[in-house]
């Protein structure tokens, strides 16, 4: 069976401008001139100015011109100046609407322009994570709370080093362009210090050493750094971010809690002592879901938080995009409505079979990069 779809809104605003000239025709022609409709025939080209050209709105308005002639001749209202006015007032809004339609096309030129060029920095910022790295299959999905964007304030990126896969998911404080420039810094230190340093621990206080440069009023970034390296195990440094998901083999899941909640990046001067690393098991048939707060503090209508640990099972599907794709989609239906955050969802799955040392990059040249879903 074959369902139809709904007319889009653009498609129903398209006839718009006709079936009110059509209305007011019929109505004119039921109720007689006593009823002074006539010059509510401008209501097309009215219509006609919301969508499409300058040239369909002009086409309209000589059209509801034509009918108004019409009309004003059947009804015998040129021997009165009521006439003449119901012209004059379809003349003008015609007028009006071919202006309003020039400058609607220029607008949208421009936020075509403008949307091209937030793509090109989306690349730049968030690129495609490897479909592979070492022994891991990953996965992206990316919803920004702002409507329209294509980027935010979380930032994820998968690197194989030769110091293992090492892997960053961060949330930065704020909304708005500043804290996509602050993304754009954590990613950028992040995707040079992985390959320098030896030690996820002074990764981590590189990374915290640029964040604390660039941020100002006590503003900070919240991040977890894991590195998968040869001995079927992750190691995760947490500073301040809500623990990620981990699915094993068998289906059940967990949260791996660090000993210690540390401060965000961007904090240490407040004092206080930095994050300890700490390993969890990571094997064959495993999954590691990162993720930034935008997933779990999404609300129902009544006001639920997500329950992602009674979702581990929607990641089950062989294929690690589709298994990504139904937990976006189960997600986006809780929510009910437009996200209130950005919400960051990456998804590393341990190949069954893999072998035990992940692969790095030859002369500089990554493995082959997937596509990043972006909503």
């Amino acid at each position: 069976m074959t369902v139809k779809k709904s007319p889009s809104g653009p498609v129903v605003l398209s006839w718009t401008p006709v079936a009110a000239m059509a209305v007011v025709a019929v109505v004119d022609l039921t109720m007689g001139p006593g009823v002074g409709l006539l010059p509510l025939v401008s209501l097309g080209p009215a219509f006609g100015s919301l969508v499409g050209g300058w040239r369909r709105t002009a086409v309209i308005g000589l059209a509801a011109l034509l009918l108004c002639v019409g009309l004003g001749m059947y009804n015998g209202l040129f021997d009165r100046p009521r006439g003449y006015t119901a012209m004059l007032s379809v003349a003008g809004v015609t007028g009006v609407g071919i202006g309003a339609a020039v400058m609607r096309s220029r607008r949208e030129a421009e936020l075509a322009s403008v949307r091209s060029i937030a793509e090109a920095a989306q690349r730049v910022l968030l690129r495609p994570v490897p479909l592979t790295a070492g022994p891991l299959h990953a996965a992206v999905s990316y919803t920004s709370a702002v409507a329209e964007a294509r980027i935010g304030g979380d930032l994820y990126e998968v690197v194989a080093s030769p110091h293992g896969v090492r892997v960053i998911v961060g949330d930065v404080q704020g909304k708005g362009l500043a804290a996509v420039e602050t993304a754009a810094r954590v990613l950028g230190a992040f995707r040079e210090a992985a390959y320098d340093e030896e030690d996820l621990v002074e990764l981590g206080e590189r990374l915290e050493r640029s964040v604390a440069r660039e941020l100002e009023d006590e503003k900070f970034v919240t991040a977890i750094l894991a590195e998968i390296g040869h001995d079927h195990r992750v190691v995760l440094l947490n500073y301040g971010h809500p623990a990620p998901l981990l699915v094993h083999g068998d289906g059940t899941a967990d949260f791996p809690e660090p000993p210690a909640y540390a401060l965000p990046l961007g904090l240490a001067a407040l004092g206080g002592p930095g994050p300890d690393p700490f390993p969890v098991p990571f094997r064959p048939g495993d999954q590691l879901l990162l993720y930034t707060d935008g997933v779990t503090e999404a609300r129902d209508e009544r006001g639920g938080f997500y329950p992602l640990a009674e979702r581990a099972h929607l990641l089950k599907d062989p294929d690690i995009h589709r298994a990504l794709d139904a937990l976006r989609e189960d997600l986006v239906r809780h929510a009910a409505g437009p996200h209130h955050d950005d919400a960051a969802m990456l998804l590393l799955r341990y190949q069954q079979g893999a072998g035990a040392t992940p692969s790095t990059p030859r002369d500089g040249v990554t493995e082959r990069r997937g596509d990043g879903a972006t909503h």
